[in-house]
């Protein structure tokens, strides 16, 4: 049941510490003065998943018409499907009301720019710092890449068979989203 009226808000945010996060405090007590709990459970409302890269230009609700609350969505570098991202799939899809899962990598991206090696070394000249232990799943085929990772989640064996899974890619100078690897189709019941 919804909960009327603005919540209250302390006049001075946190410990009153000046910070580098101000502005999003400041913009977060501008929010909470007038934010209206809806009720609005944590479930997946429209059963999507939504594995996404971390940029900025995308706005996930507004590229694929949702509202909050509509989708579980989940972002990294890429939109690589790790195994953090399997892990968080399986909790989504078990607990959370996911039904079906659009991997959406997009153009552009800084991912598919260079390789693993150029991103350690231009690290290491930037900030003095060795990144060679970390993997960061660069994408030097954007279609292949989608394939193996629409194949990751089709295969897990935590997830569900059948569950449906495709791939995509955002233009961001257009706004289309392109199906690239479409959805399986269903399986057919053994006879």
């Amino acid at each position: 049941m919804p909960v009327a009226g603005p919540a209250r808000v302390p006049a001075v945010v946190g410990c009153g510490v000046v910070t580098s996060f101000d502005d999003v405090l400041a913009a977060n007590a501008d929010h909470a003065r007038t934010y209206v709990d809806t009720g609005q459970p944590g479930r997946a409302a429209k059963g999507l998943g939504l594995v996404m890269c971390m940029d900025s230009r995308i706005s996930p609700l507004e590229m694929l018409g949702l509202q909050p609350g509509d989708a579980k969505i989940l972002r990294n570098a890429g939109a690589r499907v790790t195994g953090d991202v399997l892990r968080t799939l399986v909790l989504a899809v078990h607990l959370l009301g996911v039904e079906r899962v659009l991997v959406v990598g997009h153009t552009d991206c800084r991912m598919t720019k260079a390789t693993d090696e150029q991103v350690h070394e231009t690290i290491a000249a930037s900030a003095g710092v060795d990144t060679r232990s970390l993997h960061f799943r660069t994408i030097p085929d954007q279609q292949r890449t989608l394939e193996h990772d629409v194949q990751r989640i089709r295969s897990s064996p935590y997830l569900p068979a059948g569950l449906p899974v495709a791939g995509s890619v955002y233009d961001v100078r257009t706004g289309r989203l392109e199906v690239v690897v479409p959805e399986a189709p269903p399986e057919r019941g053994r006879g």
